[in-house]
């Protein structure tokens, strides 16, 4: 039901009573009172672009596109978005002309990627592991896994996206010493010298994997969850991921939260963000 109230001026409310059955009240407001809305008030339009980025915390992204920022008009609001592994952008213009809205915004956001483009993984909406996929895809490339501390995470996300047969071939899951060793082939003394959560170990897990797999990329995860197994020199949320592939093995240290599914989530998110900068761009 639509009732109108008037005022003196001859302008308005309107108030809208709707069904209380939620898949009839989105029906009603999509077909009906929408566009009711819109011929009967005046409306700015809106445009709306998200900008999607991993690798970079909340605070260190402001510090790094303020004066991008600062320089944006009054009618363009932006709002951090933060998530776990990475910061989503949010843009938002008002006006009146669509087109020339969509052309500021485009402009700024070109602006934008000499400061944070590093960081930056999508302009549209696709997650990490789309992006990824897409990447392999179109670069003929093949990956696969090795995860520790992540347990199988790391797979998951990847394996979630349709059609990644087509470039992941497989993982596996190393979690013992005797695992890695044996099913991996880590040499002993690696692991007796320096430990399973060390740079040397997990250079060794990501090549290692790429060739058990004969794959063209490795990856390799290893790190303290916790709540357990911490050290004075590796307290818990201290995780090693690596990257390996024919030209290179790129590795990084983590130091992340004391709370185990943030940590194995976490670690994995930021494992797929060092797939995603390291593969070949040609």
């Amino acid at each position: 039901m639509w009732f109108e109230k008037k005022d003196l001026t001859g302008g308005g409310k309107v108030f809208v009573s709707m069904p209380g059955v939620p898949f009839e009240m989105k029906r009603i407001m999509t077909e009906s009172v929408i566009p009711k809305l819109l011929k009967t008030f005046p409306v700015p339009t809106i445009v709306h672009r998200i900008v999607r980025t991993a690798g970079i915390g909340e605070s260190f992204l402001a510090a790094t596109i303020s004066s991008w920022e600062k320089s944006l008009p009054s009618h363009i609001k932006l709002a951090y978005l933060p998530g776990l592994g990475g910061v989503k952008l949010g843009l938002t213009a008002t006006g009146e002309n669509p087109a020339a809205l969509n052309k500021e915004v485009g402009d700024l956001i070109d602006a934008l990627m000499p400061l944070a483009g590093e960081y930056v993984y999508s302009l549209v909406d696709e997650n990490l592991e789309e992006v990824v996929g897409k990447l392999l895809r179109e670069r003929h490339l093949t990956i696969s896994i090795a995860e520790s501390c992540t347990g199988g995470y790391v797979s998951h996300l990847i394996t979630s996206v349709p059609g990644s047969s087509e470039y992941f071939l497989g993982s596996i899951i190393p979690y013992a010493y005797e695992i890695k060793m044996r099913q991996l082939g880590v040499k002993p003394e690696t692991l007796e010298m320096y430990g399973a959560v060390s740079e040397p170990t997990i250079i060794e897990m990501a090549n290692l994997v790429r060739a058990k797999f004969n794959t063209d990329i490795g990856v390799a995860t290893s790190g303290i969850a916790g709540p357990g197994g911490a050290t004075v020199e590796k307290p818990v949320g201290t995780v090693w991921i690596a990257y390996s592939d024919k030209h290179h093995t790129i590795t990084r240290k983590l130091q992340l939260s004391k709370d185990r599914m943030i940590n194995i989530q976490l670690a994995s998110t930021l494992a797929l963000n060092l797939i995603r900068a390291s593969i070949p761009k040609v």
